[in-house]
């Protein structure tokens, strides 16, 4: 499959239809798949965290969820195809497995928007069977989380624990696992728990997600600061020829 190497990061040149097929296709066959959805912050910490960049290079499919990774591909003239969100992926295949009655584990949020998430999956998709779940506050070097979920033996486990801990958890972990689709969906359990509104449909579709997130939660203007410096590093980095 091909990729667009941006800052050290092999995204996947794929659409959103084509990914939701190929983790359809490795769920019936049994395989493992880890799924990283990754953004300009994501990608400023990786080239900062040695080990991040490890772990992220571990991830079978990395997509451009993010309208600076696109814009960086387009400059580089090998232009990724779409975004493609951890959201919308996840709802994608929460579809696909009330129909085919996959299991699923939920990791990740705090204690109560994780009940909420639950009781709003078992709502809406009624035949999705939630064989486990487990939030996202726990001691990483005492825990046995991976024991459970290894147990559960699910078809799909969403992994809302938030960057970088998401991506760090799924590559340390995921030799163990012998089968099983692992998504980084970041938020979207926030959403899906109705604890935080997705970005309208008019500001997803202009590409200012980023703007509206920014002016609903003001306490995100530090993270923000990663997108000014991931455009200077494209930018100085394509001027020299490195990209």
């Amino acid at each position: 499959m091909k990729h667009v190497k941006i800052m050290g990061i092999p995204f996947t040149h794929i659409t959103h239809r084509t990914l939701v097929q190929k983790l359809e296709e490795h769920i019936r066959l049994g395989e493992k798949s880890f799924i990283i959805t990754a953004n300009p912050e994501i990608v400023m910490h990786a080239n900062a965290d040695y080990e991040y960049m490890r772990s992220i290079h571990k991830a079978n499919y990395i997509t451009a969820d993010g309208i600076g990774i696109i814009r960086a591909s387009q400059l580089m003239k090998e232009p990724l195809p779409e975004r493609v969100t951890g959201y919308d992926v996840m709802i994608d295949m929460l579809e696909i497995a009330e129909k085919e009655q996959y299991k699923i584990f939920l990791l990740g949020a705090h204690p109560d928007v994780l009940n909420r998430v639950e009781a709003n999956i078992q709502k809406y998709y009624p035949n999705v069977e939630i064989v486990g779940k487990h939030d996202g506050y726990f001691d990483w070097n005492h825990n046995d989380v991976a024991e459970q979920v290894k147990e559960a033996n699910p078809d799909l486990t969403f992994v809302a624990l938030g960057a970088p801990k998401q991506e760090k958890w799924i590559a340390q972990n995921i030799d163990q696992f012998e089968k099983g689709v692992f998504l980084c969906v970041g938020g979207s359990f926030d959403v899906i728990g109705g604890v935080v509104k997705r970005a309208p449909a008019y500001w997803r579709n202009n590409d200012i997600e980023w703007l509206y997130r920014l002016l609903k939660q003001p306490k995100r203007w530090r993270r923000m600061l990663a997108l000014p410096r991931f455009a200077y590093r494209v930018i100085k980095q394509k001027l020299k020829g490195c990209l």
